[in-house]
C-alpha cells in the first residue's frame, strides 16, 4: 500500500518546549519509532509541519539584520528547514529500518496563485509563543501579523492555496525505487510565475498549509491512504467540552459538514476529505502514537466513502493541546 503520512508539529516540538535542536531530535526519534513498523512494509512518503521553526528563524533572522526579514523571506525559509527536518528524519528513521533501505528528503516547490485571497487575510500560525505585551512590540518592530493561540499570542501570515508540485516526477522515480521519500515538507516552498506572465518562478511571502499539500501530494502520487498525525486521538464533536465524542468514521460528506478550529484541526479535516472524496481512498487523522492502528484502520478518525457515521466518547486525550502548524 502507498501511504502519506503527515507530521504534525507536535512530532517535532511540544507545545511549550525550548525549541532546541535537541528538542526537535527527541521528538522526530519518537515519530520515527511510529513510522518504522509501516515503512517496513509499505511505500512510504512522509510530510512535516514546519511552523515553529520558519517562526523562528524569522525571528533570528530580524534579530540579526537591519530589523526586517526581506534578507530571508519565508520561501528561503521553509527551504532551510526543509533540509534541517529532512535530515533529522532521515537519520532517527534510518536508525531503526534495514541498513539497504533508500531514504531522501527533496526540497519541494508548490505552486500558489498571485490572486488567492489568502494573501490579503493571514491565518497561519508560525514561531513561538508571545504575551500580548510581546506581540505587539513585534508587531510594531517588524510588521508582522498576530492572533490569539489559546492564551498566548502567534504571529500569522498568509496560507495559499497549494496547486501544483513542480517537483512530483523525482518523487514517484524514487518510490518506484522502494525509496522512503521525504518531500513537501511545511506544504512545500511557496512559488509563483512571475505576474507579466513569463515561466520565470519567484518565491512567495506565505506558509502553504501541510494538511492541504499532503493532500495534494497523496492525490498526485496516487497514494491509497494518507494520515494526518497529530497530537489528538481523532476528531471530535463538541471538542473541549463535556459532551465531546471522538468521531471513529464517518463519509467525507458528513466530516466536511463539522464546524473545526481553522488553526488546528480545520485543515486535517478538510484535507482529508478532499482524498477520500475518491472512491477507494482512506484518509485518517489520529495521534502520532497510534500510526499502525491509523494505518490498519482501527484508531483514530477513518474517513472513506461509504464509510458508517460512528462516534464513542470516553477515550479523549486530556493532555493534548492544539498542534503547532
Amino acid at each position: 500500500m502507498r501511504i502519506v503520512i503527515a507530521l504534525g508539529g507536535n512530532a517535532l516540538l511540544r507545545r511549550g518546549e525550548p525549541m532546541t535542536a535537541a528538542a526537535q531530535r527527541g521528538n522526530v526519534r519518537t515519530a520515527a519509532e511510529a513510522i518504522a513498523p509501516v515503512a517496513s512494509g509499505h511505500e512510504v512518503l512522509l510530510s512535516h509541519g514546519n511552523g515553529p521553526q520558519v517562526g523562528l528563524l524569522a525571528l533570528q533572522a530580524a534579530a540579526a539584520g537591519s530589523g526586517d526579514n526581506a534578507v530571508f523571506p519565508l520561501d528561503v525559509l521553509g527551504a532551510e528547514t526543509e533540509g534541517m527536518i529532512g535530515y533529522l528524519i532521515e537519520q532517527e528513521l534510518g536508525n531503526l529500518l534495514p541498513e539497504d533501505q533508500p531514504l531522501a528528503t527533496l526540497l519541494t516547490m508548490v505552486e500558489v496563485a498571485a490572486d488567492d485571497p489568502a494573501f490579503t487575510h493571514p491565518t497561519k500560525f508560525v514561531g513561538p509563543l508571545y504575551t500580548h505585551q510581546e506581540a505587539d512590540a513585534l508587531a510594531a518592530a517588524h510588521g508582522w501579523s498576530f492572533r490569539q493561540d489559546g492564551e498566548a499570542w502567534r504571529r500569522v501570515v498568509p496560507s495559499p492555496e497549494p496547486l501544483r508540485i513542480f517537483e512530483i516526477r523525482p518523487v514517484r522515480w524514487l518510490l518506484e525505487h522502494g525509496t522512503v521519500v521525504i518531500c513537501t515538507g511545511g506544504g512545500g516552498i511557496p512559488t509563483m510565475f512571475a505576474p507579466d506572465g513569463r515561466r520565470v518562478l519567484t518565491g512567495v511571502e506565505a506558509v502553504i498549509d501541510k494538511d492541504l499539500a499532503s493532500a495534494l501530494l497523496a492525490r498526485e502520487t496516487e497514494a491509497d491512504l494518507l494520515i494526518m498525525a497529530t497530537d489528538v486521538n481523532g476528531v471530535y464533536e463538541d471538542w473541549d467540552t463535556p459532551a465531546a465524542r471522538r468521531i471513529v468514521s464517518a463519509p467525507p460528506e458528513a466530516l466536511g459538514a463539522g464546524t473545526f478550529p481553522a488553526g488546528s484541526m480545520g485543515p486535517k479535516v478538510e484535507a482529508a476529505c478532499r482524498f477520500a472524496r475518491t472512491p477507494g481512498k482512506r484518509a485518517a487523522i489520529g495521534a502520532l502514537a497510534d500510526i499502525p492502528a491509523l494505518v490498519a484502520g482501527t484508531g483514530g478518525t477513518q474517513v472513506f466513502t461509504g464509510a458508517p457515521y460512528r462516534t464513542t466518547a470516553g477515550d479523549r486525550n486530556e493532555e493534548a493541546g492544539e498542534e503547532h502548524a
